[in-house]
């Protein structure tokens, strides 16, 4: 167990601050952000170009470095080095907050391995707008960040999704819109749903609907801007209807199901049957690997 007291006065390691800036108006950016970078030994920016813009507009010249997903694993030690030399790291992404679908949370974890005390700034960041904009319920939710390219992989995280009754929040890229919103469609089914374009810019925009009805608009629209994608939850009897599928299946046919109808791997197959089931996962395996062969 460890205990951080963030603003000890005997603190001998500096700190690692993890500030979000704008996803668009610069105005959102709060002073207290500003002060630490200013304050900060240097900052660690997910591209070095963007953030010097930003720098520039709020008069800070605090010296940069570059920190992002592709030097992580040589950048990061070196960081780490310099906190535990009492300097003090500003980390940025080019929006929002760093370490949710953004570098950050590998250095972070870094950080806690060495007692180097980790203070997040509260500020800007797109999901809990779009959640609060979206029409959809709020008492719960969960965020999905970006879902995987390959739609046989999205498959395998959409099965786990769906019987989640809180309300769903996906990032996404406007080329991939239009495949992500149908296959979520194809998965789900065609429940509630709110696209959040571009949110605090100029061109801030929320499209609310169904989900079949979002297919028909990325149909006709040329997709711009990134976006969050926000899906209403599942409700009681979507999900009385999905255990119900495989209720008079023994556990070695629904594994063997998967298998066959979805083209899993074995693993693959345990795992959603333990997951269907809300079994341990080594009891689905020893159901259908020795269980099986006596």
């Amino acid at each position: 167990m460890k205990i951080q007291k963030s603003f000890s006065q005997t603190q001998t390691k500096g700190t690692l601050y993890i500030v979000p800036t704008p996803i668009g108006n610069l105005e959102d950016m709060t002073y207290r952000s500003v002060s630490i970078l200013k304050q900060v030994d240097f900052i660690g920016a997910e591209d070095t170009r963007n953030t010097k813009k930003l720098l520039n507009h709020f008069d800070i010249t605090t010296p940069l470095v570059s920190y992002h997903e592709h030097n992580k694993h040589t950048k990061g030690p070196q960081l780490i080095e310099r906190l535990l030399g009492q300097e003090d790291i500003a980390i940025v992404s080019d929006a929002g907050m760093p370490g949710i679908s953004d570098p950050g949370s590998d250095l972070v974890e870094r950080a806690i391995d060495m007692d180097i005390p980790v203070v997040v700034l509260p500020g800007a960041n797109a999901a809990l707008p779009a959640l609060a904009g979206s029409g959809l319920p709020t008492e719960e939710f969960h965020f999905c960040g970006f879902l995987p390219r390959k739609k046989k992989d999205r498959k395998v995280i959409l099965d786990r999704l769906k019987p989640l009754q809180a309300t769903l929040v996906f990032y996404e890229s406007p080329h991939r819109l239009k495949e992500m919103i149908s296959h979520l469609n194809e998965m789900l089914g065609d429940r509630k749903a709110t696209l959040a374009r571009e949110l605090s810019k100029r061109y801030e925009e929320y499209v609310r609907g169904s989900l079949s009805e979002l297919v028909e608009w990325t149909n006709e629209q040329e997709i711009r801007g990134e976006f969050c994608v926000l899906v209403e939850g599942s409700g009681e009897e979507e999900e009385a209807e999905k255990e119900s599928w495989w209720s008079h299946l023994s556990v070695i046919d629904h594994v063997e199901h998967y298998m066959n109808t979805d083209n899993m791997k074995n693993k693959d197959a345990i795992k959603q049957t333990a997951l269907d089931r809300k079994l341990p996962k080594r009891e689905v395996y020893q159901a259908y690997h020795v269980d099986r062969e006596t």
